[in-house]
């Protein structure tokens, strides 16, 4: 480690000579690897959203009951306490008319202005019933069960979708880290392998003189970290910008879609980005250095 750090001047010296033989190719190995690795972070971040989407559906998962129009309130009472006997529900309360037309009023955002050519008010009051995601199935054969109900409508078709997409997301996620691994190896050991070909008159040279095979590989080391960190940097550009562009998009038309907290979810990946390039590196200098002796 000494000898590293008294020779560090000397080494990220060499590493910009190697770099410059062979410039162009350099560049657009960055410029790949930064692709790669930003289909890779896009596709996660992608599940992160879809994840939190299916995590707030199940803390909020609930069931809406109507009832006929012509029932009294004392019926309507019986229905609920009724409701609220079964395993599973968590609250039940009443939403009334004017409750519904404003939650739409709501949902529907600048497109509100369409109500006001209604006449009249086109909801009818339901019951909400808050629920234990995991006793779904129980709670809505229950309120079969319940007379005076006369549909019941639950969100379980959009969840399962919702979690369906996520969990597909998160497989293609993994399917990319490893795909970029292997690329990344690929191209960083492949372009190791050139540099020590290139620059075999030199190492030569340095092993007559008697240098150690620590202080001839480290510049081929510092090479590949420079050039996935490159990469890496790259990538992260590219996704804060896309991200930034992404919640502009959706907080606008779909306000109710739950995102996670955009400084936050940045600043994960690019922390996931650039500690992934630096072990790629290191490890596609590493292979590439071995590859390179056993020929």
């Amino acid at each position: 480690m000494k000898t590293i750090m008294n020779n560090f001047g000397y080494f990220m010296k060499e590493a910009r000579t190697i770099i410059k033989i062979n410039f162009m190719s350099n560049i657009l190995s960055i410029v790949s690897i930064g692709l790669i690795l930003f289909f890779a972070a896009a596709t996660l971040s992608s599940w992160w959203i879809s994840n939190q989407v299916v995590e707030i559906i199940e803390d909020e998962a609930e069931i809406n009951v109507y009832f006929a129009e012509d029932i009294d309130k004392k019926k309507v009472e019986h229905i609920i306490n009724n409701i609220e006997t079964l395993a599973g529900v968590e609250e039940v309360r009443l939403v009334d008319e004017n409750e519904a037309y404003h939650r739409m009023e709501e949902i529907l955002g600048k497109e509100a202005k369409v109500l006001q050519y209604l006449d009249d008010n086109p909801f009818s009051p339901y019951i909400e019933v808050q629920i234990d995601l995991k006793s779904m199935e129980s709670v809505i054969e229950g309120l079969k069960n319940i007379e005076g109900i006369d549909q019941i409508r639950d969100n379980k078709e959009i969840f399962d979708k919702v979690r369906n997409l996520s969990s597909v997301l998160k497989t293609l996620g993994y399917i990319f880290i490893v795909a970029v691994g292997a690329s990344t190896l690929i191209i960083i050991s492949h372009i190791i392998r050139t540099g020590i070909y290139e620059n075999r008159e030199q190492i030569n040279t340095l092993i007559l003189l008697g240098a150690p095979d620590g202080f001839i590989s480290f510049p081929f080391i510092i090479e590949g970290m420079i050039l996935t960190l490159g990469g890496g940097l790259l990538a992260s550009i590219i996704l804060s910008l896309t991200l930034r562009y992404a919640y502009s998009v959706m907080t606008g038309p779909l306000p109710f879609i739950p995102l996670p907290d955009q400084k936050s979810m940045v600043t994960n990946l690019v922390s996931m980005i650039m500690l992934l390039s630096a072990v790629l590196g290191l490890l596609g200098s590493l292979f590439g250095l071995r590859s390179a002796k056993s020929r």
